[in-house]
Order: C-alpha cells, then structure tokens, then sequence
C-alpha cells in the first residue's frame, strides 16, 4: 500500500511521515529524487535522494521516473525502480508529494497497488508563520515562492481521498494512522 501525504511547502508532511514511522510498525519512506541543495538536517537516501540538475535530466532521458515536476526552480521526482523494490518488499510506503505527482502516481498505479492520499490543509497564515519559523531558515523570496503555490494547491483537494487540517501534531498523527488502519483492514 502507497499512503501519499500532499499540501502546500509547510502543511507538515515531512513531520507526521516520520512519526508515522516512529509509531507504526512496517512503515517506511520513499523518498524524492531532488536537484536542490542538501540543507541543514537533511539526510541523504531518508530526506531525498540529491543529484545535480544535469543528472536528474539525464535520469529523466532514460525514463527513470514514475513522475517529476520543477518546484521552487528545482527538479522532484519518483522513482520507478525505488517505489517497485518497496511495493514488492509488502511494507507500508508512506510518501510526501505535490499534487501533481499525486494525481499521476494514481493514475499510474491504481490498477496493481493500494493508494490512499490525504492532504493536510493548514490555513495560510499558520503557513506563512511556520514557513518564517522553520529550521532552514528560508529568504523572504523563498516564503513568497512557497506561498504562491497555496491557492493552486487547494484548488486541488478533490483529488484525495482525505483532508486534514493539520492544526495539531498528536491528533493529526492519530487521525492518518486511524485512516492507514482502517485501510488494511479494507484489503483483507
């Protein structure tokens, strides 16, 4: 089963996919294939899997992805053999994703694998405040940029199967395990 996290840059995917982890026996990550530059905390293989733009491009060349889109003037993408090893392994994959790649991984997909999708909505303001507060310290630019995406994003949310509004870790961690629960026992 594939479970893909979306909403806007802040909405807290990364958060609640690594207490996902943490609390959920066979869950496990997929991560993004990304041009951008390794920031403070990110873990090479755990956040993304980081190359250059030029070997991302080559990567896309040689049909190497599932899906890939630009954010933020840089490259993101899935996978294909990556995400095939761990559907294979039967483990739970918890991915996070726009909501492009999340409408083209279903469609791709939906015919051979489970996929659920949730989108975590968090109100624009909280969002600007999390994006000003975040570790990695992000320049006014990149708050803009991010921030520019929001209404796109939203305009997106029939897409998934559940929304969320993120304003509270524990209980949104709850309510995504509760939703990966009751799942499994939908493919039994």
């Amino acid at each position: 089963m594939l479970v893909i996290l979306s909403g806007v840059a802040g909405a807290g995917k990364d958060t609640i996919k690594k207490e996902l982890i943490k609390r959920m026996e066979n869950v496990i990550s997929l991560p993004s294939y990304t041009s951008r530059p390794i920031r403070n905390g990110d873990v090479e293989g755990e956040t993304y899997n980081f190359v250059s733009k030029e070997k991302f491009e080559e990567m896309i060349k040689n049909g190497e992805f599932y899906e890939y889109d630009i954010h933020h003037n840089n490259y993101y993408g899935t996978s294909r053999k990556l995400l095939n090893e761990k559907i294979k392994s039967g483990k739970i994959i918890v991915k996070d994703i726009d909501v492009n790649g999340t409408e083209h991984l279903q469609d791709l997909l939906k015919a051979d694998t489970k996929v659920i999708t949730i989108f975590l909505r968090v109100p624009k303001e909280e969002l600007e405040k999390r994006l000003k507060e975040r570790i990695d310290q992000l320049s006014p630019a990149e708050i803009r940029l991010r921030l520019s995406r929001f209404e796109y994003e939203e305009s997106k949310i029939n897409l998934y199967d559940y929304v969320i509004k993120n304003n509270n870790l524990e209980k949104t961690v709850n309510i995504v395990m509760a939703i990966i629960e009751n799942e499994l026992k939908l493919l039994k």
